[in-house]
């Protein structure tokens, strides 16, 4: 079985004896040995990035992009390569993981601008005989702790704006799927960048806290959990860091009994069962107003108890496994509370895996009858979960989501301009969309989140990447 490796100039070994089975959630095979990580695989990672910084830094901007578009050319040209290795670690459809890489292609694109995102800006005369210039300087060495869900796009967040800042970049990607960061890292040798300027450490907790306390890193980068954020935006400031941290979300869409039925079902099932339900943005709770609960909630539930649900190598499948064998059980465990507390399950899914004998499979689950003020309206599933909530009015919906602790994002789904106009005006949440089930922004927009959805001042993507 291969090993996975670190990158610094070149690969290497991780120091640490301990490690742990990189499986493939759709059959359980180990498809390679990760480390668990050491502190002293950060310490060598972080000085070659520490020496690396000086003579990067004084490299033009114009000559630091060049190395990004060699990036995404290598990139497009490897991307089924690519996206197969997203596909087996994590088990997204392959559509999922090309659609993925898409989304990161965008963002070397957009930080192929860095010369003018990164300008400053100037003032004559801002006193008798004295003018006055702002300028944006690199910060030294950098670093983006990455989750699972995206092991390729949400590096990409990070790395091509940090590096064409003038930075040197550490990137943790996830143990559980440390694969994609290795074809990634490939790829960036083959630019032929300079030694140190783009790394790749591997590892578990002590090499978070490593990177946390280390002195020579001056920013943080994480996604992940809101509890893991509220734990790195607590240790990485008291070290003196810069951090910004995108923690977890229960996006709720508003159903207004105006929505266009078909199209509104067909977008919120995309979007609650894409990618397992395994990603920030999914809908998690469906607010139905007025009269549209139950037509939308028959409509929703025979269009989730025909997906095909199967290995993200099946060209057929619609939608694979969770991660982990223990995500399977903690969203068993998530569903059995709902039910206990009074909601009821359509599809099966719960209990219902999908054909195949092994793997990390549930079925798409609805919980109707759901109350927005329960433990499990509030509880991020991230899984193939959609609670149907229902409410009065509009003010009743926009209270109710108000009411929750996490702000990532919102949806209405409505032909209705004045309620669409209203809804995007006051709901507390940072990325809104109206007749759109994933608010994702653009690249050259901030991927934003209010509340505990997001700690921080600036976001990733577009100008706030380059601010930060």
């Amino acid at each position: 079985m291969d090993s996975v490796l670190n990158f610094s100039g070149g690969w290497q070994p991780s120091v640490a004896a301990a490690g742990l089975d990189v499986l493939n959630p759709a059959t359980g095979e180990a498809l390679a040995r990760a480390p668990i990580g050491d502190t002293a695989d950060v310490a060598r990672i972080v000085a070659a990035a520490s020496v690396a910084f000086p003579a990067w830094r004084r490299t033009p901007p114009q000559e630091r992009i060049q190395y990004l578009f060699k990036l995404r050319a290598l990139l497009t040209a490897n991307l089924d390569d690519v996206a197969r290795t997203i596909v087996l670690e994590n088990d997204k459809t392959l559509g999922e993981a090309k659609a993925e890489l898409a989304r990161g292609l965008e963002n070397i694109e957009v930080a192929c601008g860095i010369p003018t995102l990164m300008q400053g800006y100037n003032l004559e005369d801002v006193a008798a005989g004295i003018d006055e210039i702002m300028i944006r300087q690199p910060l030294g060495v950098v670093t983006a702790i990455t989750p699972f869900n995206f092991p390729g796009m949400i590096p990409l967040w990070f790395l091509p704006y940090a590096i064409a800042c003038g930075n040197t970049l550490v990137v943790k990607p996830s143990e559980r799927v440390p694969l994609t960061m290795q074809k990634l890292f490939a790829l960036i040798e083959q630019t032929g960048i300079p030694k140190g300027v783009c790394n790749l450490v591997n590892g578990g907790k002590p090499v978070v806290d490593a990177l946390l306390d280390h002195p020579d890193i001056r920013v943080i980068s994480f996604v992940g959990s809101s509890a893991i954020a509220k734990y790195v935006y607590t240790r990485g400031p008291a070290a003196g860091k810069r951090v910004q941290c995108q923690g977890g979300a229960k996006k709720h869409v508003v159903v207004m009994p105006d929505a266009d039925l078909p199209m509104t079902t067909k977008i919120v099932s995309d979007s609650a069962f894409g990618c397992a339900g395994q990603r920030y943005l999914a809908v998690s709770v469906a607010v139905t107003v007025g009269d549209a609960h139950a037509p939308f909630r028959d409509a929703i539930t025979e269009t989730a108890a025909a997906l095909k649900v199967g290995s993200g190598l099946d060209p057929a499948s619609q939608m694979g496994p969770v991660i982990t064998a223990a995500s399977k059980a903690r969203i068993g465990t998530c569903i059995d509370r709902s039910l206990a507390d009074g909601a009821r399950s359509t599809p099966d899914g719960g209990t219902a895996a999908a054909a195949a004998s092994t793997g990390y499979f549930l079925g798409p689950t609805i919980l109707d009858n759901g109350r927005a003020d329960s433990e499990m309206a509030r509880t991020e599933f991230f899984g193939p979960v959609l609670t149907l909530v229902q409410a009065r009015d509009l003010d009743d919906a926009i209270a109710m989501i108000a009411a929750n602790p996490y702000g990532n994002a919102a949806s209405i789904f409505t032909t209705n301009g004045p309620a669409a106009r209203r809804f995007r005006y006051e709901i507390p949440a940072g990325n809104v969309g109206v007749n759109i089930g994933v608010a994702a922004p653009m690249a050259y927009f901030p991927f934003s989140g209010w509340k505990d959805s997001f700690l921080g001042v600036l976001h990733g993507q577009g100008r706030d990447a380059a601010e930060f």
